[in-house]
């Protein structure tokens, strides 16, 4: 689902000035929603594929966000056990920046972990970087991406009911619909600049799971073109 996705969302702002990387048009990541076990025998919903790496029922929801922690775009619809990699290859905006790409757009892309598959759309990190410059290049990746994480706990923090140990009591049809929900709640904070009220529970899981990396050739590959852009821009 798209939450008021425009232009300004979508221009190459995102970290030219902060982080250095042209064409980021936003950040990718998984967190799971924690909810009360489906029926064992449920034909549709069967328990066992809500439980997670950590042992526990959610849902594993995509967020991906902008440089102001906006979401513009959420996919609430897979159970835990699902890998963020095959959530990201069954949703509608993997399809939309492959067609942005194909068409000519070739500076725009999404940064996300070493659990995504590389593209040239979606920028992951250089793995077992082999110079300066990829270190460089992955230093800076992981300050952007950071982004995406801070907007998990913000969301989480903000609305509570999201965190692991509320535990959402419905059935993941209507958790999908409540996830849906907070994301406009969260976009309507931001962009009213509601503050956070201080909790003084600081040791909050806040449902991100790390994920083993995309066991393919190009992981370990990145356009070199991308990278001397990098450096090219400061």
């Amino acid at each position: 689902m798209f939450l008021g996705v425009s232009q300004a969302s979508c221009n190459n702002n995102f970290t030219i000035c902060i982080f250095h990387i042209p064409g980021v048009i936003g950040c990718i990541d998984c967190t799971h929603i924690a909810i009360y076990p489906p029926a064992v025998n449920d034909p549709i919903n069967p328990e066992y594929i809500f439980v997670n790496r950590k042992s526990y029922h959610s849902i594993n929801t995509q967020l991906i966000c902008d440089s102001s922690l906006k979401i513009i775009h959420v996919n609430a619809r897979f159970p835990g056990s699902t890998h963020d990699s095959h959530i990201w290859n069954s949703s509608n905006v993997e399809p939309l920046l492959r067609n942005i790409f194909t068409n000519g757009h070739e500076g725009y892309f999404l940064l996300g972990d070493s659990g995504y598959p590389l593209r040239p759309w979606l920028s992951t990190p250089i793995q077992n970087p082999q110079n300066a410059d990829e270190e460089e290049y992955n230093r800076r990746h992981a300050s952007a991406r950071a982004t995406v994480e801070r907007c998990n706990g913000l969301l989480k923090m903000r609305l509570r009911c999201l965190l692991k140990h509320r535990v959402l009591h419905y059935s993941p049809q209507a958790v999908s619909k409540i996830i849906n929900a907070c994301m406009v709640v969260h976009n309507i904070c931001i962009a009213n600049n509601v503050q956070l009220f201080e909790h003084e529970d600081n040791a909050i899981d806040v449902g991100v799971i790390k994920v083993e990396a995309i066991n393919e050739a190009n992981a370990r590959c990145i356009n070199p073109d991308l990278l001397a852009d990098v450096f090219k821009a400061e």
